[in-house]
């Protein structure tokens, strides 16, 4: 599914999820909020989507097994000088991780297959730089949507502001009318100030410690990737030097 496709369904079935649980599930205090309820409600449910789609997409991006046991398995191929062993490791394991090393092990392979005189600092080099490129097509991938749990999280701040400050202004309607203050407006006025601001608060802090979590798990997954490949390239080019 095209990513632009995807965003326009949630965001019409958060929506819609949004209003059917504000219309028939929640209790008359909160829906004394009004309909910035909705929204908040429809920003939490996107929140909780791209939250399931990133937790997916990481779990594919790191392969079939453990990529501890798959990175330890493809050095062991290389330390035996075995290559087409460890690249048909890469193609059983896939993701991520199989992706970026199997780029370096081509990289290499098509050097040596190619007949071409160059030293171990020019293959490390050539090597790094196919590492380089298929990082770039790779990272993007896991990095996809973390925007919008940042923006969902600012968003949302900002409309629970915005509807705490609607309630306020109803709030202070009411004491501002002659004679007594209206007690019904003056605490549905409140009423709206505070489930705003609790709907508000409570959707930026889902936004913010899952995008967190996902920026953190991302940083640990490329940083393993690095040493993993560091350390070949390091093993072929000490190969290469010693022949």
């Amino acid at each position: 599914m095209k990513q632009g496709l995807f965003i326009a369904l949630v965001l019409v079935l958060a929506f819609v999820i949004g209003w059917i649980i504000f219309e028939f599930f929640l209790p008359d205090y909160i829906k004394a909020g009004g309909p910035l309820v909705i929204v908040l409600i429809a920003f939490s449910v996107m929140v909780i989507t791209f939250t399931i789609e990133r937790m997916f997409a990481l779990n594919t991006a790191k392969g079939r097994g453990s990529v501890t046991v798959f990175l330890r398995k493809v050095q062991q191929e290389i330390n035996s000088g075995n290559i087409d062993a460890a690249i048909a490791t890469c193609d059983k394991q896939r993701g991520t991780p199989a992706n970026v090393l199997r780029a370096g092990l081509e990289k290499y392979k098509v050097l040596k297959a190619s007949g071409a005189t160059k030293s171990a600092k020019e293959t490390m080099e050539e090597m790094q730089r196919a590492i380089e490129e298929s990082m770039m097509l790779e990272v993007p991938l896991l990095e996809k949507n973390l925007v919008f749990l940042s923006t969902l999280a600012s968003i949302a701040t900002l409309t629970g502001l915005l509807g705490t400050t609607l309630g306020m202004i109803r709030a202070f309607n009411a004491l501002a009318k002659s004679g007594a203050p209206d007690a019904v407006a003056l605490s549905l006025g409140i009423s709206e100030a505070l489930v705003n601001t609790a709907g508000g608060l409570f959707t930026a802090i889902m936004g913010i410690v899952f995008y967190n979590y996902f920026a953190t798990r991302i940083d640990n997954f490329t940083y393993m990737i690095d040493e993993a490949t560091y350390t070949m390239v390091t093993t072929l080019a000490e190969k290469d030097s010693s022949k």
